[in-house]
């Protein structure tokens, strides 16, 4: 099924993604200035760049609430799955206004699989995700810190991790543990992240696309351990969702 909402989801989303006036000061301040210039520089390198003034940007809609960034990567994902891609927010007037900062709707947790694009998967454009990938959504400080940026520093509303049918890391978690075998320098690492996930109430191919199902879970629930973005699901500017990507549909679907 796809990505649907449901009432525990639903309760208490309304409330708007922190304001500037409840951004916390110096430090928040210097991150975002330093990517709005980085940006800007980049933008007057380009070969081709054209005056601020020779394009005018229309205002970016951006979901602000849990619920509506839901909707917004239901939709994207069904017109993926129908060969209806709109390919959006790829003007030259929206790279244009991207120039000045960014305002993306959702962090995408995802697998480095080169078949589940999130920008392609859920038909997204510029400036609508930051997206963080791992081998089987795997944990580290620089994958927290990276989702932790995107919800602290941006007040993303929306994080969902993103698994996905036939994984590569979870087969090879699973193969591992019952070979006992090691596996060369740190792809080791990603097993041992993996490995409580691994259902051993499953044989064979069945065992893996289980463990897919609880590896998303698994990360899920420490994403939201994390006292910061706690917080955040609490106070309702914040949701922490499961999802899974199936190759053989295109479908998303929410792993509860």
């Amino acid at each position: 099924m796809a990505v649907n909402l449901d009432d525990t989801l639903l309760r208490g989303t309304g409330l708007e993604p922190t304001s500037s006036a409840t951004a916390a000061p110096a430090r928040r301040g210097l991150l975002r200035a330093a990517l709005t210039g980085a940006a800007a520089l980049g933008a007057g390198l380009a070969l081709d760049a054209s005056p601020a003034s020779a394009v005018t940007a229309a205002p970016h809609h951006r979901p602000s609430t849990p619920a509506q960034a839901l909707r917004a990567l239901e939709a994207g994902n069904r017109r993926w799955r129908t060969f209806r891609e709109r390919h959006p927010d790829e003007t030259p007037a929206v790279r244009q206004a991207l120039t000045s900062g960014q305002h993306p709707f959702a962090v995408i947790l995802s697998c480095v699989d080169s078949r589940v694009p999130p920008e392609l998967v859920f038909d997204q454009g510029l400036g609508d995700l930051l997206t963080v990938r791992s081998a089987g959504e795997v944990l580290d400080e620089a994958v927290l810190g990276s989702i932790a940026f995107g919800v602290l520093e941006l007040a993303i509303p929306l994080v969902l991790v993103l698994g996905h049918q036939s994984c590569g890391a979870v087969g090879a978690a699973v193969a591992a543990e019952e070979s006992g075998e090691r596996l060369p320098a740190h792809i080791q690492y990603l097993a041992d992240e993996i490995s409580p996930a691994i259902d051993h109430t499953k044989e064979g191919d069945a065992r893996v696309d289980a463990s897919i199902d609880a590896n998303i879970r698994l990360v899920r629930s420490r994403l939201a351990a994390e006292p910061d973005l706690a917080a955040k699901v609490r106070s309702g500017e914040l949701a922490i969702v499961g999802a899974r990507y199936e190759l053989t549909t295109q479908r998303v679907h929410r792993i509860s």
